[in-house]
């Protein structure tokens, strides 16, 4: 049963927002929190991490939607582990309180861990912390979530996106644009390393799915665009859309920027994006497999690498962000 109202958690942010504006075009009712209210949008002010009245604002919705979380690598490890992990307990007393009927939750692909997995992982394999705070709080995300499905508090389905990119992504694509133009991104080594693209729309496509079918109920689902492409062919389209060559040095070498890059953040008060922990995972040499979300969801990328760059192009035109 497609859901008539939808909560929706990081309402405001990148995928939030994507998800919020599905559903409306589907004629759900949307409401949401994020850190800042949008009172047009129904979005109401909370941190996830703490207990309070943004709980109260899902009540009477079929679908809660649990897109919030701190998704760089340099936030400290405790408030890494207030929003990832004590946030997803939150949204689920939100949702049993609510009398909410099903709750997706976003995890990562980043759970099978940023330093060993096999090619072609499916999710029959183990998650495994690596010492990364967004591997880790991940990995414990999903524990809380199914933990909440097996003692029947409510259906919980988790979804696995892979690397989530287009029109808003800040990993994705602000920051390679922006560091590119100002000399601060750099790809290791040769760009060999594996990149696991999924078009935003794709996994809103995975998340409408999971999030209507009885049998996803208590599943987890790697989502991407079924793909493995390599760092330069991926982030040498950005390179192309600036009119300069993709610029590559040795890992070392990029720990070394992308680690004074996040000093250098810290010290300016901004928040710090890039670490030497992102290196590690542009290093990665496996894909994800997505035959489970393809077979019991039914799930088909619609948008391939070059339709959704060539839309990713032209909202970053449209922003002034090239040309």
């Amino acid at each position: 049963m497609a859901p008539r109202s939808v909560f929706v958690t990081g309402a405001a942010g990148f995928i939030g927002r994507t998800v919020a504006q599905r559903y409306r075009s589907l004629g759900a009712e949307v409401r949401g929190v994020d850190v800042v209210a949008d009172e047009a949008a129904g979005v109401v002010a909370g941190d996830v991490a703490e207990a309070g009245p943004w709980q109260d604002h899902a009540a009477g919705c079929d679908l809660l939607v649990h897109t919030a979380a701190i998704v760089n690598n340099s936030a400290p490890l405790a408030r890494c582990w207030e929003v990832n992990v004590l946030g997803v307990r939150r949204a689920l007393d939100a949702a049993v309180a609510g009398g909410v009927g099903r709750v997706v939750h976003l995890s990562s692909v980043r759970a099978f861990s940023d330093l060993d997995f096999p090619d072609g992982v499916d999710e029959s394999h183990p998650v495994r912390p690596d010492g990364h705070r967004y591997v880790d709080t991940k990995v414990a995300s999903e524990q809380v979530a199914l933990q909440a499905h097996a003692a029947g508090e409510v259906d919980v389905t988790v979804i696995r996106p892979g690397d989530v990119y287009g029109p808003g992504s800040i990993p994705w694509t602000l920051w390679p644009v922006t560091g590119m133009a100002s000399g601060a991104f750099v790809v290791p080594d040769d760009g060999s390393g594996i990149f696991s693209p999924v078009y935003v729309d794709n996994l809103v496509d995975a998340i409408v799915a999971a999030a209507e079918l009885p049998e996803a109920a208590g599943q987890v689902f790697t989502v991407s665009d079924g793909v493995g492409v390599t760092n330069a062919a991926f982030f040498g389209r950005y390179a192309a859309m600036l009119g300069i060559d993709l610029p590559m040095l040795p890992a070392d070498e990029v720990r070394e920027r992308f680690q004074a890059i996040e000093e250098a953040d810290r010290a300016a008060g901004r928040p710090p994006g890039l670490n030497a922990e992102t290196v590690d995972y542009f290093l990665r040499t496996g894909t994800y497999s997505i035959a489970k979300a393809r077979r019991v969801l039914g799930y088909e990328p619609r948008v391939d690498l070059d339709e959704g760059m060539a839309r990713t192009e032209a909202w970053l035109r449209e922003v002034g962000l090239l040309g």
